[in-house]
């Protein structure tokens, strides 16, 4: 299992639970020091680079060598994104976002999708959140972004599934609030779930294959409602990021 974005809260405590289980463990991200203390505490479970995903191809290049290092890959868990909290204003992370949440996720889901389609079988985990479901007003650009991630990781889905040349399983875990540096400090927040609690939930179902993951659980009875409601009445909550 290689996880981009392991250097702190889902990503984290994934590569530990993880390694827990016996799985390989590789792991991404730009902070070197928490990476290497991930590979102090999991030993030779974990293996790990260096990477920025918004150099695309640099990153192509670093999952490459980190796939040849551990030998091969058959999960990937593409968790690095960023929010616009606690930014001033939506629009003054607005390019930083898109370029992390959704140009650096396409990158590497398409490099993944390519491997594992020539190995003929594998599974993409992608990492979007509740706030797919819908727009707030202070947090437009993680919201499109997430949005983006779910529709783009649907559309891959309908191809694998009508595909008899291969065996691929995209995975959607929509997250709640959970608790992580993107998350401290926020106001208005509700049944914000421990990390490692959210994190086991969505292990569990990525094992069993699922199409979506709502972690922690009761968020799925959230979504159920955010598609019930109108537009109408969504565009007129205030809702803050």
């Amino acid at each position: 299992m290689i996880i981009i974005g392991a250097t702190s809260g889902i990503g984290a405590s994934l590569a530990r639970q993880a390694a827990e289980k016996g799985y390989l463990v590789g792991g991404t991200g730009r902070r070197e020091e928490r990476l290497i203390s991930l590979k102090e505490a999991l030993g030779d479970a974990f293996f790990y680079r260096v990477m920025d995903v918004t150099q695309r191809e640099s990153a192509s290049n670093t999952l490459q060598q980190l796939i040849d290092e551990m030998g091969g890959m058959d999960i990937i868990v593409l968790n690095s994104g960023i929010s616009n909290y606690p930014s001033s204003s939506v629009t003054a992370m607005e390019q930083e976002i898109i370029d992390v949440n959704v140009s650096g996720f396409v990158n590497l889901f398409g490099r993944a999708f390519s491997y594992f389609r020539e190995q003929g079988t594998g599974h993409i985990v992608g990492i979007s959140s509740i706030a797919s479901l819908f727009g707030t007003s202070r947090a437009a650009p993680y919201c499109g972004s997430k949005a983006f991630i779910s529709t783009y990781m649907q559309g891959y889905r309908q191809r694998c599934n009508a595909s008899d040349q291969f065996n691929i399983t995209i995975t959607d875990v929509k997250p709640g609030f959970v608790k992580s540096e993107m998350t401290d400090g926020k106001r208005g927040m509700f049944w914000v779930g421990e990390t490692d609690v959210a994190v086991r939930q969505m292990l569990k179902d990525i094992e069993n294959k699922k199409s979506y993951s709502y972690v922690t659980r009761r968020w799925r009875l959230v979504a159920w409602l955010i598609k019930l409601t109108p537009n109408l009445l969504l565009d007129r909550l205030k809702i803050g990021a």
